[in-house]
């Protein structure tokens, strides 16, 4: 059964009201982003797997690109476990990340 996800769903499954502005922000996230119905099902579990890092999944005010994203003061212990389940995650539904500058903040690209 294929799931498809829309922009509601997005808004809806990452804690954000939905307004005109967020769906038209989640409607571009999702046309910006290559093959985003291949793994887009997903992105709720990692969500849910990062909660307890104090990390998210979310939309960027800078991209057009859902962004991971964990807090930079946590322990050295908490900021490698988010970095090996996001990157075990992407790998394992090949998709492409773009890491912003050394930081605890991935972009979400598409697919591999």
């Amino acid at each position: 059964m294929q799931l498809n996800v829309s922009p509601e769903v997005i808004l809806s499954q990452l804690g954000y009201s939905k307004s005109d502005s967020s769906v038209q922000q989640a409607e571009k996230m999702i046309s910006s982003t290559d093959n985003f119905d291949k793994f887009s099902k997903h992105i709720f579990s990692l969500n849910d797997h990062l909660k307890k890092m104090n990390a998210y999944v979310g939309l960027s005010n800078k991209t057009d690109y859902l962004k991971i994203k964990c807090d930079e003061n946590d322990a050295d212990a908490i900021l490698k476990e988010f970095h090996d389940e996001v990157s075990h995650w992407a790998d394992k539904y090949n998709v492409k990340l773009q890491q912003l500058d050394k930081k605890p903040i991935y972009y979400i690209l598409g697919t591999v």
